[in-house]
Order: C-alpha cells, then sequence, then structure tokens
C-alpha cells in the first residue's frame, strides 16, 4: 500500500506502508505502574466557537478510556493532554471527572487519578498565596469528594505569585496536609508550558530539586509518587535516586521513558505518560515482555516508538496534543480530527505526515488501509 506524502524539501515522495500491527497482550499483569494520560474527544458538530466554547463528545471520550482499561493502563484524567489550560477549562474537566470516575466501578480492574490544578483562576487575578491555596482546595474538595484521588498539577498563578522556594513550601504544605488520601505531585518543565518557567522557585534544577525532596520528606506518608516531565533522564535519575522509601517516581520524560521504566538494575520509574495515549498496544506488549523477564523483546518494542514520541512531542512541546489525537483519529478511536480550541491547526502538514510514517515503522497503525485511507484525505485538503 502506497501513499504520496510531503517532504522537507518541499516536494513529493511515495511512501509504502512496512509495519505490522503489534497486538496487545491482555490480561497480564505490568511490572510496573502505568497510567496513560488520556485526550478528549471534541464534538465538531456542537463545537461551534471551538475557540472560545469547546464542547465534548462524551460518549467517544468515554469509549477511549475504556481502550485503555482494556489494555491494562490507569488512566491520569484531565492532565495537559486533555487539552488543561489550553482549551478544556476546569468547568469542563470537572464533567470529565465526574464521568470517569463513575465509568471506572463499572470496570473490574480500573484505576484513574485526577489532576487538580488552580487552572479556574487566571494567573492575573491571583494576588496572594491563599488565593493559590482557595483554587487548590477547590479542585481537590471535588476530586476527593467523588472517591478520586488527586494529581496536584503545577500551578500557573502560583507561578506568578510566588516570591521564591518557601511560598511553594507553603502551599505545598497546606495541600498535602489536608488531602484526605495520597497525592501524586507533578513537576511539569516549561517546554510543556512557558508559564510555569522557574517554578519551585529557583532557577537552577538543583536548588528546585532541593526545595522538591524537602516537601516529599516532610510529607511522604501523603505522597504516593511525583511524576516529572522535564524530558532529561539525568534529572529523572536525580530525584529517583533521593525519594523516600515508599515514595515512587513515574516517569514523564516522552523522550526517554523505555531505559526509565527498565531501570538501571537497582531503580527504575513507574510510568505516567501522555504518549501512552497514542503508542498503548505497543506498550501493553512491552510492558507484557518486561513482566516475562525479557528485556530484549521489550527493548525491541519500544524502541520503534521512540522517534515517533520524540516528533508528537518536538518544540513547541506543548503542542503535542494535536499528534496524541491525530494518531486516535488514524486508528478509528475517533471519525474526525478536530480538537477542542482548533488545536489541530497547531501543527503542519509535514509533521503529520512523518507522524504518520513513524507510527507505521513502530507497529502502531492498528488497521493499515484505515489509516491509509485517511492520510489520503487529509494530504487532500492540505493540498498534496
Amino acid at each position: 500500500m502506497d501513499i504520496v506524502l510531503p517532504t522537507e524539501s518541499g516536494g513529493r515522495a511515495s511512501y509504502r506502508l512496512m509495519g505490522h500491527p503489534v497486538e496487545a497482550r491482555i490480561g497480564t499483569a505490568f511490572p510496573r505502574i502505568a497510567y496513560a494520560a488520556a485526550h478528549v474527544v471534541a464534538d465538531p458538530i456542537g463545537m461551534t466557537s471551538p475557540w472560545s466554547r469547546p464542547v465534548v463528545d462524551w460518549d467517544k471520550t468515554m469509549a477511549f478510556r475504556h481502550h485503555l482499561w482494556r489494555l491494562g493502563f490507569r488512566i491520569a484524567e484531565a492532565m495537559d493532554t486533555s487539552q488543561r489550560g489550553m482549551g478544556f477549562d476546569w468547568t469542563n474537566a470537572k464533567e470529565l471527572i465526574r464521568r470517569s470516575i463513575a465509568e471506572a466501578k463499572s470496570v473490574e480492574g480500573a484505576d484513574l487519578a485526577s489532576g487538580a490544578g488552580t487552572d479556574h483562576l487566571a494567573p492575573a487575578a491571583a494576588r496572594t498565596l491563599d488565593d493559590v491555596i482557595a483554587a487548590y482546595e477547590q479542585q481537590f474538595a471535588f476530586i476527593e469528594g467523588l472517591g478520586g484521588k488527586a494529581i496536584m498539577m503545577a500551578s500557573r498563578a502560583l507561578a506568578a505569585v510566588a516570591k521564591g522556594p518557601d511560598d511553594y513550601i507553603k502551599v505545598y504544605d497546606r495541600i498535602l496536609s489536608q488531602a484526605s488520601g495520597k497525592v501524586i505531585l507533578h513537576w511539569l518543565g516549561d517546554m510543556f508550558d512557558p508559564a510555569l518557567k522557574g517554578y519551585w522557585g529557583s532557577g537552577t534544577f538543583e536548588a528546585a530539586l532541593d526545595t522538591v525532596v524537602a516537601i516529599i520528606e516532610r510529607h511522604a506518608n501523603k505522597v504516593e509518587g511525583i511524576k516529572i516531565s522535564l524530558l532529561d533522564a539525568g534529572k529523572e535519575v536525580a530525584l529517583r535516586n533521593r525519594l523516600p522509601e515508599g515514595v515512587v517516581m513515574f516517569t514523564g520524560d516522552d523522550f526517554n521513558y523505555p531505559e526509565l521504566i527498565a531501570g538501571d538494575g537497582k531503580r527504575h520509574s513507574h510510568a505516567l505518560l501522555g504518549i501512552f495515549d497514542a503508542i498503548a498496544p505497543v506498550a501493553n506488549a512491552a510492558l507484557a515482555k518486561l513482566a516475562d523477564g525479557d528485556r530484549a523483546g521489550y527493548d525491541a518494542l519500544m524502541a520503534p516508538t521512540v522517534p515517533l514520541s520524540r516528533k508528537i512531542f518536538e518544540a513547541p512541546t506543548e503542542y503535542y496534543k494535536a499528534g496524541i489525537v491525530f494518531m486516535a483519529w488514524l486508528n478509528g478511536h475517533q471519525d474526525h480530527f478536530v480538537m477542542v480550541g482548533g488545536m489541530q491547526s497547531a501543527r503542519g502538514i509535514l509533521h503529520y505526515a512523518e507522524i504518520f510514517r513513524l507510527a507505521d515503522q513502530a507497529g502502531l497503525l492498528a488497521d493499515p488501509e484505515l489509516a491509509l485511507t485517511r492520510m489520503k484525505h487529509f494530504c487532500a485538503v492540505a493540498g498534496v
């Protein structure tokens, strides 16, 4: 099966599909905790003002969560991958969280944790740390009131008002001390959100690391783990090596996840990854190999997904959600490639063409004929 795709030089080249869809292994217990941060499916008919009034296709959105649960993943709900802060507001996030928690109760073994942030508080409207604390408290109360587990997301409002590390410590002390259950923390780098530059009140990683470790040590009984998304394996390992016993590392490194999950023989990372939304069948098969003690088989499956992930998460990294949803469309999980906020326009045809090639080579086109047909239509709209 062939398709004509655009090239970086401005020309066109024929591409022949070469990959074979990787089959997942249903029912295998993973040797790592594995959260997939899941996207939302927009309703293209109902969304008459996509930039300002998102409308969600709840049936398709929930169906995708069932797809992830069937493959053995936990779900990280209402996180960055769902476009929190980039077209998807807290009002919609509340409905998403409510539906997902209720849906999880209908599925044996299903599990999820939901993002609690301050995104209903505009950074410019935040005047004091108490404003930030109140915003966090509101979202924690909603999630925990439904019986859910909270992921404490990084806060743009806190980054705007904090004067230094002590302000971060004050806010995190307050929220963690009040949490009804264990919390997952999230250290999100400014490559994912430029408004978070200088988070933790420091200009260097080393100083920020000390602040994070101090917070975790003070609340080790309330912190299940921390996700770090800095796209730097060395920084993740540095934090991993300093975590108190019983607190786990969740890799959020969409560039280096295979080696971090496999570990160095002494320590390993668990996973809370946006890329798992797009590569779930292969990640499932790879983790099953790791459960078998087959490191070579794990590496063979995971390695081809890395170029794809690096392409999806290339700079400007915050637009990676477009590639995630594009993959869901290619694989038939939704009938259109329209996103909340019109974010499908954040990437160009060359980007999507390369995602198509790399997905094929990684065995991630579940139905190659369907993907080929959809890619041809997509290229035609772009004038290719």
